[in-house]
């Protein structure tokens, strides 16, 4: 590895690029559908693994799937030290930063919004869309852009403890309170004891959307009185902390360290916050004093995710920027420098690019189905049959999720090549 880097203001960290690639296809391929393919084999221990990995966990917890947020979120802090010091090298003053960061917050809690309102009738107002999520913080996140780094870890501290006094001290739910009032479903778990403090919708950050989000008008004309999934608005709160973990690492890797003490650094503190997060709640000793609860972002979830996100971020930094190994992770990169584009595509042209495959590809694959000699060949031979339909057979859910995924690849691939980057 190169001993010494020191990050130059308008140069980008290709690693940074390919981690975001590689969180953005992995949110784009919703599971490559293999919930749908696992139902069939009920008793495989492989395939129960892989669904669980590839789902979010009903509330307490963390799977693969619940750290597609966090990583999005903190890559975003990681570059804003990049991008900031490119704007200074170029002229640019703090009341143009400034203006830049607010106009930021405005287009992604739009976009956010606009996502969120893609299948309603009229506008959605709600606000738990990661673009929405980093919007709502972004500015703030800005605002401690250049501070020094210690004053920076002691706004996140503020705000996470802050955040956890504000669930800690609010009281908790009567014995015979009715939890499916508040949509709680029947499989999650109830939280016991202190950790109760933190259940599903009968929070502060619940409570706090049963007001807010009733200041809109209502797509059905009924007024809120729960998020489904147990998410929230205030969830934006915790996840500052979150971009101003990546903004701390961004910076760090701008410095002159040496490329593997940066890569030891990044590991090392990464399995720290692993296992703070996990003693918080109660995973190592026996005392919750706060649960690991992804959709409400609790303290001890921002600091484990935290922990997650700097030991991948410490992966391809290392494997890439450090070790040179670059040519692997260009279909990451080709994606990576279009997260928004990939985004919105996975938002809103699923059904319509897996239809345009059946229409165009399915009459190609059925010809090639009915191919005695392929089918001799290939597959009797190892006891396959193929399916004639594009998408149809035990494994076609998970054919038709990585057609599509490869469709959106090939569009970014597209606008790479012609140097086409869609930003905000």
């Amino acid at each position: 590895m190169t001993s010494h880097v020191k990050v130059k203001p308008g140069e980008r960290l290709v690693s940074l690029d390919a981690y975001r690639g590689f969180v953005m296809l992995a949110m784009a391929s919703a599971g490559l559908a293999i919930p749908k393919v696992a139902t069939h084999f009920p008793d495989s221990q492989l395939w129960s693994m892989l669904e669980h990995q590839v789902e979010h966990v009903s509330w307490t917890g963390c799977a693969f799937w619940d750290l597609i947020q966090p990583s999005f979120m903190f890559i975003v802090g990681v570059a804003m030290p990049f991008s900031y010091a490119q704007r200074r090298e170029q002229g640019q003053t703090w009341g143009q930063l400034f203006r830049h960061a607010v106009w930021r917050s405005i287009v992604l809690i739009a976009l956010g919004v606009f996502l969120a309102s893609a299948w309603s009738a009229q506008t959605n107002f709600v606000f738990t869309n990661v673009l929405a999520q980093i919007g709502l913080g972004y500015t703030v996140v800005f605002l401690v852009l250049g501070r020094r780094p210690s004053t920076q870890a002691a706004v996140a501290l503020v705000i996470l403890v802050g955040y956890w006094l504000a669930f800690a001290l609010w009281p908790l739910p009567a014995r015979d309170f009715n939890y499916a009032a508040v949509g709680v479903p029947a499989h999650v778990v109830k939280l016991q004891g202190f950790a109760a403090h933190w259940g599903m919708n009968t929070n502060p950050a619940a409570a706090f959307d049963r007001w807010f989000l009733n200041l809109f008008p209502r797509p059905d004309g009924k007024p809120f009185h729960a998020n489904e999934g147990g998410y929230a608005t205030l969830n934006f709160v915790p996840s500052i902390a979150t971009m101003i973990f990546g903004v701390l690492a961004g910076e760090f890797l701008r410095t002159r360290n040496a490329v593997s003490a940066k890569v030891r650094t990044l590991f090392l503190t990464g399995a720290c916050c692993i296992v703070l997060g996990s003693a918080l709640d109660g995973s190592i000793f026996p005392v919750v004093i706060c649960p690991i609860v992804k959709r409400i972002w609790t303290p001890s979830w921002t600091i484990f995710s935290t922990g997650w996100t700097l030991i991948l971020l410490a992966i391809f930094y290392g494997l890439i920027d450090g070790a040179g190994y670059r040519r692997w992770a260009f279909p990451f990169v080709v994606v990576g420098l279009n997260s928004i584009t990939i985004y919105m595509m996975a938002q809103l042209m699923k059904p319509f690019v897996a239809n345009m495959l059946k229409i165009h590809a399915g009459p190609l694959w059925k010809a090639v189905a009915h191919c005695e000699r392929i089918d001799r060949w290939v597959f009797q031979e190892y006891g396959m049959h193929l399916d004639p339909q594009l998408f149809g057979g035990l494994y076609g859910p998970m054919v038709q999720s990585a057609s599509v995924l490869f469709v959106f690849w090939l569009i970014c691939y597209w606008l790479y090549r012609q140097r086409i980057f869609v930003k905000i």
